[in-house]
């Protein structure tokens, strides 16, 4: 008699699969794939764990595997990806919004709540991509008003949808612009902060194969050294800042140095910290206006 291909068979052969194709997280990925095939929440898999999918599911399954056996970001399979406990729709015009990004998100939080009480904050989110930064901001912090800024149309597209499915889209400005520039002169904020490009060119080739084949290189790559953007984010930023002015950037740990001198270089900027991540690497570097 023929084996059936249950919820457990087809998650224990498709984790080994997975696993030597490159998958760093093998399981996982079998398990949101098959769940979003089902159509179920990635819990009720292990309450069916003897069930065998119909035809339909099991087909769409197998064609999700294929996918990310060539290396194609799970989130763009299934349409997501959970951000700071929330579910934000992700498509191939956004980057993948990943784990240490949370990290800006707590950084502000953290500078906000340890500042003086003030009736509303200015942020902006320069290079929103999906929103995650300015929706979470937006959502945590019901006195703030959110300025979010991408070069790309599409991926503010995204990111206003997400707004909306999380109802902070009246407190949310998107602007199609490069970084600061396109904003209208008098604009200022009590905090920018961004996850910008900050891969160099040498760096792009090292990167995963899911990272560099399917994300957009434009939110990827910042030029030869990694640090051009975040530079001309730094010297766009002091006139943009109201007193007392805080810059919270996301980096890679390989150019943290390189940037705290940029940031030095600034007459008006001042570093206060870099911040480290969970793997305790320099992450997010925090900067404010000097007094």
């Amino acid at each position: 008699m023929e084996e059936k291909w249950t919820i457990g068979r087809l998650l224990q052969w498709t984790t080994e699969y997975l696993r030597q194709r490159g998958s760093s997280t093998p399981r996982l990925d079998a398990e949101l794939l098959l769940a979003h095939a089902i159509g179920c929440q990635r819990i009720e898999l292990y309450t069916q764990y003897d069930s065998e999918p119909d035809e339909q599911a099991r087909a769409k399954f197998r064609e999700y595997v294929r996918r990310r056996g060539a290396g194609e970001p799970v989130a763009y399979l299934i349409g997501g990806r959970e951000f700071f406990s929330l579910w934000f729709e992700v498509t191939p015009a956004v980057l993948v919004p990943r784990p240490e990004t949370e990290l800006v998100v707590t950084t502000v939080l953290d500078i906000v709540k340890s500042s003086p009480p003030q009736e509303s904050w200015d942020i902006c989110d320069v290079g929103t991509g999906s929103g995650v930064i300015a929706i979470c901001l937006a959502k945590y912090l019901p006195s703030c008003q959110v300025t979010a800024v991408d070069i790309s149309s599409e991926a503010l597209q995204v990111a206003a949808r997400n707004a909306a499915r999380h109802q902070v889209a009246e407190r949310i400005e998107f602007v199609h612009g490069d970084l600061l520039r396109d904003l209208p002169a008098e604009k200022r904020f009590h905090i920018i902060a961004s996850n910008p490009p900050y891969v160099g060119e040498d760096e792009l080739h090292r990167l995963a194969p899911d990272v560099r084949s399917f994300e957009p290189v434009t939110a990827l790559l910042a030029g030869k050294e990694g640090t051009e953007v975040i530079a001309a984010l730094t010297a766009q930023a002091a006139p943009r800042l109201k007193s007392p002015g805080w810059v919270v950037i996301e980096i890679s740990p390989q150019i943290a140095d390189k940037v705290a001198s940029i940031i030095a270089a600034q007459p008006e900027l001042e570093l206060v910290e870099i911040r480290k991540d969970l793997a305790r690497l320099p992450r997010v570097v925090v900067a404010r206006l000097r007094k």
